[in-house]
C-alpha cells in the first residue's frame, strides 16, 4: 500500500512512523508513507498557504491552491481523506475499508479548517478520530494510518491475528493475562489454565461482552448486540473469575 500524508508540519511525522509495527511493514515493502510537505506548494515568495475567511470571523482558512497543487503533484492519488472535527467517525469498519486500498492520500486540516472547494472537489471522504478539536489534523492522520497499515494482510505475521482486537466484531477485547499466576493478591482466572480452548474461548466471548457493557455499551446497540446474549459454555458468569 502506498500512503501520501499532506502535512504543513511534516515534522511532527519523524519517528511515528519509524519505530514498531509501521517500521517493519515499510521495511518488509508491504507499506510506503510517503509525508508531503504541504508548504512546497504555497503561493508566492512566502509559500503562501492560508488566508482570512470571506464573511470575517477569526483565525485563517487553508487555501484550495497548494492542496490541489500537491495532490496533482502524486503520481496516484487513490481514495483522498481529510482530516477534520466535522468528517466522520472513524471506526475499525473504517480502517479495514481503508486498508483494502492500493493507494490512500490523507489531507491533514489546520487552522479554522480548509476552504470548502476542497471538500467538493478533491477529498473522496472526511474522517475524525473523535468529537473534540486538535490542534491539526496530523494526530488523526498518524492514528488513521497506524489502524490501517496493521490490517494489511501479512503486516502482523498472522492474516488472523487482529481479529480478537477490540472493536473488530463490535466488542471490546476481553481481559488479557500472563505470569505470574498471582501477583498482590490477585490470581489469573483458573479457565485459563484449564487447557479446555472451547471453555477458554467461551469465557473470552463472555468477558469480552461484559467488558463492552460496562465501559462502551453504545457499542453494543450499534452493532445490534443490545438485546442479552448467551454464549455457549458461558452460563456461570463467575466461570473463571475465582481468585
Amino acid at each position: 500500500m502506498l500512503i501520501h500524508i499532506i502535512t504543513l508540519f511534516p515534522g511532527m511525522f519523524e519517528g511515528v512512523f519509524q519505530e514498531s509495527i509501521l517500521a517493519r511493514a515499510a521495511a518488509r515493502g508491504l507499506v510506503d508513507i510517503r509525508i508531503v510537505p504541504l508548504r512546497e506548494f504555497g503561493l508566492g515568495t512566502h509559500r503562501v498557504v492560508d488566508d482570512t475567511p470571506y464573511g470575517g470571523g477569526g483565525g485563517m482558512v487553508l487555501k484550495p491552491e497548494p492542496i490541489a497543487a500537491a495532490l496533482e503533484s502524486l503520481d496516484r492519488r487513490g481514495r483522498v481523506v481529510l482530516t477534520t472535527p466535522r468528517g466522520s467517525l472513524f471506526t475499525q469498519n473504517d480502517a479495514l475499508r481503508l486498508s483494502r486500498e492500493e493507494v490512500l492520500t490523507f489531507i491533514c486540516g489546520h487552522y479554522e479548517g480548509v476552504d470548502e472547494r476542497v471538500s467538493e472537489l478533491l477529498v473522496d471522504e472526511e474522517l475524525s478520530i473523535g468529537d473534540y478539536v486538535l490542534t491539526g489534523g496530523e494526530l488523526p492522520a498518524m492514528v488513521m494510518a497506524d489502524a490501517v497499515v496493521r490490517l494489511i494482510p501479512d503486516v502482523l505475521g498472522k492474516d488472523s491475528l487482529h481479529t480478537g482486537d477490540s472493536h473488530y466484531e463490535g466488542l471490546l477485547e476481553h481481559p488479557q493475562y500472563t505470569r505470574p499466576r498471582e501477583f498482590r493478591g490477585m490470581s489469573v482466572p483458573e479457565v485459563l489454565l484449564s487447557g479446555d480452548h472451547a471453555r477458554i474461548q467461551a469465557w473470552r466471548r463472555h468477558m469480552a461482552r461484559e467488558k463492552t457493557i460496562q465501559t462502551r455499551p453504545d457499542l453494543l446497540s450499534r452493532s445490534g448486540r443490545a438485546g442479552a446474549v448467551t454464549d455457549s459454555g458461558t452460563g456461570r458468569q463467575g466461570e473463571g473469575d475465582d481468585r
